[in-house]
């Protein structure tokens, strides 16, 4: 069955407008839409400032990768009070109102993700704990090349020599960081360690590549069999799920591998002291909450590719600040990476222009 991407439903109900609506509608450029504005700015929010957390948790003596794992996810009850908050407004509206907006396919759906979720968690955590905050930010940047494959499979996304040049660059910059591995490796990291937290890293990226096109396909389901138009309601609802068993999956590990005894004496010996120690995870957890919940309102008003551009182009910021905190070096490779990554965001960021042109050409077609 093929189902429509939000942008493909957006602008067909464009083309079904009266003409001056569908101008109008067309003239909107996507700053003006709130929703993807509050995503973007959570997501510039959890971006900037989770890696530095998780970081810093490792270096002040914390190395508990199942705990890193969980805190990416655990902040998901915040969300328990907006989702209420907005069944009362409904509720008022509307005595019939159902409880949870989500149907039970896009459930099954949050669910597999969520375990996903869980297991991209812990590939990253592992990357953290042995990479530099700025070289774990550049390898992430490939999660836009493999986004954009598993978009092309899966959500038909179409390719242009913009996005194809963008993942070329994208690719590159892994691969000479991979030549040049081992040049930055922190005090006390083994050779093997570093290379195991550049393959875990690599492997986080292709995860989270699979995972937003996926979402995105999910949701255009919903909206294809229920013909309801996505709410941010709808959006905090599937991050909940997601949240929860992603949590669920970094528990049972911390289970197995006993650390909820071992917090108490890790929070004796930390650098920050007990309260430090408890302040950042609960920190870490409420940042990771904005990144996530960011990313998804990104891929549900937007699409899987526009809220991996955005984590891309935050990388320089990340960047910036790891250099600034934790005076991490910065070679030449990871300027020369870092430049094609932003190379790779500028190469893209003309597909979505060239998108919007061909619909504001449609449209004054269909006017004239």
């Amino acid at each position: 069955m093929e189902v429509e991407t939000p942008a493909q439903t957006q602008r067909r109900e464009q083309q079904q407008l009266p003409s001056g609506a569908g101008a109008r509608v067309a003239a909107k450029p996507l700053h003006r839409n709130p929703r993807l504005v509050v995503s973007f700015l959570l997501m510039v929010i959890g971006s900037a400032s989770s890696p530095l957390l998780l970081r810093t948790y490792y270096l002040h003596g914390g190395n508990r990768k199942w705990l890193s794992s969980l805190l990416q996810s655990a902040g998901c009850p915040l969300l328990l009070a907006p989702i209420c908050a907005s069944f009362f407004s409904r509720r008022r509206c509307s005595a019939t109102t159902p409880l949870f907006l989500m149907s039970p396919r896009l459930l099954a759906a949050s669910i597999v993700v969520g375990l996903m979720a869980g297991l991209d968690g812990l590939l990253y955590a592992y990357g953290m704990a042995y990479l530099p905050v700025s070289t774990s930010s550049i390898l992430s940047a490939t999660q836009l090349a493999f986004t954009c494959g598993f978009a092309l499979l899966l959500v038909r996304q179409r390719f242009t020599p913009f996005s194809v040049n963008a993942v070329v660059l994208l690719s590159v910059g892994a691969v000479m960081l991979g030549m040049n591995a081992g040049g930055d490796r922190p005090a006390g990291v083994s050779r093997a360690q570093y290379s195991a937290g550049f393959a875990t890293t690599l492997g986080a990226a292709a995860l989270y590549g699979f995972m937003l096109p996926v979402m995105e396909l999910s949701q255009a389901r919903h909206a294809a069999r229920t013909g309801c138009a996505v709410t941010y309601t709808l959006v905090m609802e599937m991050q909940i799920v997601i949240g929860l068993l992603a949590t669920a999956f970094s528990a049972v590990g911390m289970l197995v591998n006993n650390d909820f005894q071992a917090i108490p004496g890790e929070a004796q010996e930390f650098g920050f002291g007990k309260a430090g120690y408890y302040l950042l995870l609960a920190g870490s957890a409420i940042v990771y909450q904005c990144l996530f919940l960011g990313t998804m309102g990104a891929v549900f008003y937007g699409s899987a590719l526009l809220a991996c551009v955005i984590l891309t182009v935050l990388i320089p910021v990340t960047e910036v600040l790891a250099i600034l905190f934790f005076h991490e070096p910065f070679n030449g490779i990871k300027g020369i990476d870092l430049a094609l990554s932003v190379w790779g965001f500028v190469s893209y960021s003309p597909t979505s222009m060239a998108r919007f042109a061909t619909m504001r050409n449609s449209l004054t077609s269909h006017q004239i």
